[in-house]
Parts: structure tokens; sequence; C-alpha cells
């Protein structure tokens, strides 16, 4: 941020925000799809402990690992993550399709970064859905969450990387 600050070829370079970015729709928008996908990210923390301790227990004649929760807490506490993350995602393509109204006029434009996060949206409502009406749980869910966060982080890290539309914020 120091050499943004002085350095005389980047600082000749700043431009006044556009106007769409001054909207506060932007910011419930940005911290509640940034919370959403880190309690993804939670639940695949959960889900990988998961499988490392249903792994051991069954390696070593039914012994826990001491330091983890058993594997009924671990499969509880990543679909509680999931829940909440699913719950904070919708707010955040809610607040996303406002600010795109206010911004551009239309609620969606089937960007790809807006494409991606309902992708992501509808693979986790299929795992609530497997779960609460399957009664899905175990090694399986577990497995199924680890695969959820390949979506998230696609959408992202990817979507900017490699594809672009509205949300490509970072190409020269």
């Amino acid at each position: 941020m120091a050499y943004a600050s002085f350095s005389p070829d980047v600082s000749s370079r700043i431009e006044p925000l556009v106007p769409a970015l001054k909207s506060n729709w932007l910011v419930f928008h940005v911290i509640t799809s940034f919370f959403g996908y880190a309690f993804f990210a939670l639940a695949f923390g959960a889900s990988i402990f998961y499988l490392i301790s249903d792994w051991y227990t069954k390696h070593t004649n039914g012994k826990v690992l001491s330091y983890l929760p058993s594997t009924k807490i671990l499969d509880d506490m990543s679909y509680k993550l999931i829940i909440i993350g699913e719950v904070l995602l919708a707010i955040g393509i809610i607040t996303g399709a406002a600010w795109a109204d206010y911004a551009w006029g239309r609620y969606w434009s089937w960007d790809p970064k807006e494409t991606w996060s309902l992708i992501t949206f509808l693979i986790y409502i299929v795992y609530i859905h497997l779960r609460y009406s399957w009664g899905w749980h175990g090694r399986a869910a577990a497995i199924f969450a680890i695969l959820g966060f390949a979506f998230v982080l696609f959408t992202y890290l990817g979507v900017n990387l490699v594809l672009s539309g509205l949300h490509s914020y970072g190409s020269a």
C-alpha cells in the first residue's frame, strides 16, 4: 500500500470509483458472499477431519484420535456450517442482484460469477436435500462437502482468473 501511495507511476493512474462501486448494496453483497464462502471452507475442514478420524478409527481397532472430536460431532458440524454458508450465500446472491439492478438496470446478467455462484448454491442445496430427506451422513456426506468446496474455490478464484465478465476486476 505504501508503494502504491508514493509511487508516481501508480498514483498517476488512480481514478475515482465508478458510481456503481459506491453503493451500500456492494458492501452487503461482498460481506455476505465472503462469509458464506468462509463457512463452506470451515465445513470443508470439518469434513477433512471427519475422513481422517474415520480412517484412523477403522485402522486402529476403534481407537479415537484424542485431539479430534468424534466423527458424529464433525459430521454434524460440517452440516451446520453448510447450512449457515448456504443462508449467507443466498443473501449474497440476493444483495448482488439488488446491486446489479441499481448499477446496470437488471437483476441478473448470466455473468460467469453469477452463474457459478448459482451453481455453488445449487450444489449445497443438493447436499442439504440428501442430508435432510434421505438421512445422508457420514463418509459420503463428507466427500460431497469436500467436492462442493471445489465449486466454491472455482467460484471465488477460478472465475476471476479464467473467465471474463463483470466480476473480472483483476485483468489488466
